[in-house]
């Protein structure tokens, strides 16, 4: 069985970072399952994404007229939407999805038995184009990395309930009115669905409980699979290894009472990401203990300004895109913060769980089907700073921080190690196929 994953990027973003996961763990299952040949089609590489060539990987833009073609649709894309977004803070937060490739002629395509979809926005696949893979007739399989599917045009609603009747007057929209442009990209989705023989793979069961109360999804099978981590990569290592990886001291020169602690994210800045309420939660851990004194490590996209009224030395590790420097500053930490507002399944906790470090993080989306509160991490309520001041000073006074740390790496091997999930995957489509050849 020949299973192609689409996907826009390779290595840029989490969504693309977990389709390739995913297409790396089956193919380590050929031993065990010798009838599953996994490829990828990337759309385009990013500037950060190594070059070298990777197994199954195929990428649309693969030569300098393929790449410029490729950013000329996501120019495109985004001027198309530029003059309909509220502000420059949603400009890539909404995609109409008006621009994309002709897929149906590549060898991936035409040569796959089974299509499995990932994140397919930015000039990648339009809405014209998928309704053109959905009449190919092929089983398609999609993992919903983020609520886009079945809104009008938004990745994550952020409170917004319209995608539960209709979408339109949209709050990421400069003139948000009855027919706007939520409104059509809706109505064009309700067309490229009607009849498909699609089966979601949402990983978290909140984003397949959202999906299933949506008018555009709500009709169609559902089965949650978790995103797959190579824990022979994410492990536990030796600190003192880590922290010299990292350039930092090494643990037993750190002062009495003073720990790690690490939030992580592509982009600091973004405000779902909840930076703001770690930073708070910092400030009550400061006055509430003051006997703690922890170092703050942070990575990722971010702006200096921001680190400046935190109460505790900080070191910022910028972007980390080895492998290996992400592991060292899993190691290298006591405890990872994960205050996002509204998340699917994010990666950093899946990473950070299986590297044997617990998290801290809100009870909101997919989150609590990964921490398990006081077991491996501590789960706040949303948007409660206060908790997750509570929730770090828990983790961070603990009597048995061996035991969380084994707590942590055990749960991740549990649910989320590729054996597991790629079997998943394969019973999935081996039952797909089953059924097509019975009609």
């Amino acid at each position: 069985m020949r299973v192609t994953h689409l996907s826009t990027y390779h290595l840029f973003g989490g969504a693309a970072v977990a389709a390739n996961r995913l297409h790396r763990a089956l193919q380590k299952q050929i031993w065990t399952y010798p009838g599953i040949e996994s490829t990828m089609l990337i759309g385009t590489p990013k500037r950060l994404e190594p070059h070298q060539p990777e197994p199954g990987v195929t990428y649309l833009a693969n030569n300098f007229l393929a790449e410029q073609t490729a950013f000329g649709r996501f120019v495109a894309e985004r001027l198309y939407f530029l003059p309909q977004e509220r502000d420059s803070s949603v400009r890539f937060q909404f995609s109409p999805a008006k621009f994309g490739a002709n897929l149906n002629f590549h060898p991936a395509i035409q040569q796959a038995d089974l299509l499995h979809l990932h994140w397919i926005n930015f000039g990648f696949l339009s809405l014209d184009g998928l309704r053109s893979l959905v009449d190919l007739g092929k089983p398609i399989v999609w993992t919903l990395h983020d609520q886009w599917a079945f809104t009008g045009g938004c990745h994550y609603s952020r409170g917004c309930d319209h995608f539960l009747t209709h979408c339109h007057t949209c709050p990421y929209l400069k003139k948000p009115a009855d027919q706007d442009l939520s409104y059509r990209v809706f109505e064009q989705k309700k067309r490229v669905f009607s009849n498909a023989q699609i089966h979601f793979t949402p990983p978290s069961q909140w984003l397949a409980d959202e999906a299933k109360r949506s008018t555009l999804l709500k009709e169609f099978p559902f089965t949650v699979i978790p995103y797959a981590i190579d824990q022979y990569i994410f492990q536990p290592i030796n600190r003192a290894e880590a922290n010299a990886r990292l350039d930092l001291p090494d643990t037993e020169q750190l002062n009495v009472g003073q720990a790690r602690v690490l939030f992580g994210s592509a982009n600091v800045t973004d405000t779902r990401k909840g930076f703001r309420y770690f930073a708070e939660a910092l400030t009550l851990l400061h006055q509430q203990h003051p006997e703690l004194k922890p170092e703050i490590l942070v990575f990722g996209k971010g702006r200096s300004y921001l680190f400046n009224e935190l109460p505790y030395p900080i070191r910022h590790l910028g972007i980390l895109t080895s492998e290996d420097d992400i592991v060292a500053a899993y190691n290298a930490a006591d405890v990872m913060v994960v205050p996002s507002l509204e998340d699917n399944l994010p990666n950093t906790v899946i990473e950070s769980l299986s590297c044997g470090t617990p998290v801290v993080g809100f009870r909101t989306g997919g989150i609590p089907e990964m921490i398990d509160h006081q077991e491996n991490g501590y789960l706040a309520a949303i948007g409660s700073a206060q908790e997750l001041a509570d929730g770090l000073a828990f983790i961070l006074t603990h009597q048995q921080p061996d035991m969380l740390r084994q707590n942590a790496q055990q749960s991740a091997e549990d649910r989320f190690s590729e054996a597991v999930v790629a079997k998943q995957h394969i019973e999935l489509y081996q039952k797909l196929m089953s059924e097509r050849t019975k009609e």
